[in-house]
């Protein structure tokens, strides 16, 4: 597994193409990425994988629900964005230059955020009743894990939230498992 952001001397492609797919438990190899988005087998990405187990587990319907995305990294919002479409979702992602963020957010039923933002998201954002899924992990001005997701502010107009730290991390860290795994018995082979 590579620890990204690498730092800027490093060329992040170099290093991720340099790691055998069937290797790849982060799902970030160019082969597992395409993979992914053209619906064949290949590893995915654990934090876009454990949201959707989360929402799974937790009897989140997914299917014909408007779910907006703020991201759109490699690692979480492009992959996040296809496996809810896998889902049957109705798909936008926002990012850091979406006109009207909040009007975009606030028709979500299922809103995922992924921004890289501390408490970006506060309860105007949110749909009342709507799932909100907080992928970000920063520290508040006292030092204290917070997320994307202004939780004490949002947590009264959500149907459901993830709290930070405790709700979408450990999913990632069970799918990169999963994903170790699953390599393991495909080098058996």
């Amino acid at each position: 597994m590579v620890q990204l952001p690498l730092p800027a001397h490093i060329s992040e492609k170099a290093v991720l193409e340099s790691i055998l797919p069937c290797k790849d438990v982060d799902g970030f190899h160019p082969i597992n990425a395409g993979a992914l988005a053209t619906g064949e087998k290949g590893f995915v990405p654990g934090t876009p994988a454990g949201v959707i187990e989360l929402l799974k587990r937790s009897g989140i319907e997914m299917e014909g629900k408007e779910c907006v995305i703020v991201g759109r990294s490699n690692i979480v919002g492009k992959p996040m964005a296809q496996l809810m479409l896998a889902e049957n979702a109705t798909v936008t992602v926002a990012h850091s230059k979406t006109q009207n963020l909040q009007e975009v957010c606030k028709r979500a039923d299922i809103l995922i955020v992924a921004a890289g933002k501390k408490k970006l998201i506060t309860k105007e954002f949110v749909k009342p009743g709507a799932t909100v899924i907080d992928v970000g992990i920063h520290r508040d001005e006292n030092n204290k894990l917070c997320g994307d997701v202004d939780f004490d502010d949002v947590v009264s107009a959500a149907g459901a939230i993830t709290p930070v730290p405790g709700g979408v991390g450990p999913m990632t860290i069970a799918m990169l498992m999963l994903n170790c795994l699953e390599s393991k018995k495909m080098l058996q082979k």
